[in-house]
This record gives C-alpha cells, sequence and structure tokens, in this order.
C-alpha cells in the first residue's frame, strides 16, 4: 500500500486530550490516538508529533489571573510534558518505540531537542514526541510543529481537530458553514480563516510545506490522510 506522505508531524492540541472532560486527560481519547497512529506506523512511515497543552494549562490566559505572560507561557510549556508523557506511555503500551524529546532540558524525563539526533530517531523508526513548544514564550504549539515540520524536512503537517476541516466559518457554531476540500495559503490568509496562527502559517508557506487539516477522532481518518485519501482539508 502506497503511501502519499513519508515523513509526517503530526500536531495534535491538547483540549483534544480532554475528551468529555472539563479539563485533564481522557485515557479513553488516549487509547484511541495510540490506535490510529499504531495504523499507520504499519505503513512503514516516519513519524513526530508535536501536542499542545490546552487541556491542563494555557499561558495566553494566565494574564487574566495576574501572571505574567512569559511565566504563564512556560507553565503551558511543561503541560506538553505532562501530555508528552501520558502519549509516550500509551504509545509504548500498545508496543510502538518512541522517544519523548523537550525544548527546556529535564534530563530525568526526556532528551534534550538537538535536531540531528531527531532526526536519527525518526529514521530508526522511533515516534519523535516533541515537547515545550519552541522553548521560548510568546510562540505556540503550532509555531513548535512548523517550527521541527521544517526543520526534520517533514512532508507535511498533518493538523488533528474535533472538526472535519476548514470551513468558510466555525462549524460549530455556524450550522451553515461549508467545507473546503482544498485551498491554497493564499486564500487562506485572504479569507482570513483560521488555521493556525500567523507565526507558523507563514513558516509553512514560505517553505511549500503542505497542512492536511482533519477530524483526528474519526476512525481511519489519520490512515486516509497518510495514503492521500480525501481527508478533511488540504493546504497548499
Amino acid at each position: 500500500m502506497s503511501v502519499k506522505y513519508k515523513r509526517i508531524l503530526l500536531k495534535l492540541s491538547g483540549e483534544s486530550l480532554m475528551g468529555d472532560k472539563p479539563y485533564g486527560i481522557s485515557q479513553e481519547r488516549l487509547e484511541h490516538y495510540a490506535k490510529e497512529i499504531k495504523t499507520i506506523m504499519e505503513l512503514d512511515i516516519e513519524l513526530a508529533i508535536v501536542i499542545g497543552g490546552g487541556n491542563i494549562y494555557r499561558g495566553l490566559d494566565a494574564e487574566k489571573s495576574g501572571i505574567e505572560r512569559s511565566q504563564g507561557d512556560y507553565m503551558g510549556m511543561l503541560a506538553t510534558c505532562i501530555n508528552g508523557l501520558a502519549l509516550q506511555s500509551t504509545l509504548e503500551s500498545h508496543g510502538m518505540y518512541t522517544r519523548l524529546v523537550s525544548a527546556i532540558e529535564m534530563r530525568e524525563i526526556a532528551e534534550p531537542y538537538i535536531r540531528r539526533r531527531a532526526v536519527r530517531h525518526i529514521e530508526k523508526g522511533r515516534i519523535v514526541i516533541f515537547s515545550a513548544g519552541t522553548g521560548s514564550p510568546y510562540f505556540t504549539t503550532d509555531s513548535a510543529a512548523a517550527l521541527r515540520a521544517n526543520e526534520i524536512l517533514a512532508d507535511v503537517i498533518l493538523k488533528g481537530t474535533r472538526v472535519d476541516g476548514i470551513y468558510t466559518a466555525d462549524p460549530e457554531k455556524n450550522p451553515s458553514a461549508t467545507l473546503f476540500e482544498a485551498i491554497s495559503f493564499n486564500d487562506v490568509i485572504s479569507k482570513n480563516l483560521n488555521v493556525m496562527d500567523m507565526t507558523a502559517f507563514t513558516m509553512c508557506k514560505e517553505n511549500d510545506l503542505p497542512i492536511v487539516v482533519f477530524n483526528i477522532n474519526t476512525p481511519g481518518n489519520l490512515k486516509n490522510a497518510v495514503l492521500g485519501i480525501k481527508t478533511g482539508t488540504t493546504v497548499s
């Protein structure tokens, strides 16, 4: 079975880990992700993952609590490490080999980010989970995903969300919103569509790195995206 993308950066939001909970980590959701990821690893692809931390802490919301923005962003980075540990444990329980890599050094739980070492792990078939964002405040995990994808020379960013792709408006608020099957980078900008933050989006545009936005919660969607079967919205 031939795949469309060989080296993949999968972006998962922290909020997606909550499942039906108001916050925290749903074991059911972790199990779902592990099963979906195993189906694509069986296709002999190379995979890296960037995961957010919004299910535990959002740096942007910290200012409302009186916490200084940089401090709040670092707290959010630590939340991504917690999610990374949870995902790592679940993937390994399903027989997959992983490496948790952190942009902030914490030797006891994760490897420091060294680009050449991370690429070597990926070449050996290990799933590399990038945590702690970029290691700097004022950058989102979308920016971390775009940066790491370009650094490892990924063929695509697969952005798993809870909706079926990119719509003309927010489908959760506007039932009449229509889905784009494919759209250009320039059209996303001109239509002011919310795909990623502008820093991340611009990085992908400048490096001709396609983005596929799809519903990660639908079984089989991840595998279809890797195979090139029409799934979600492709930005190129």
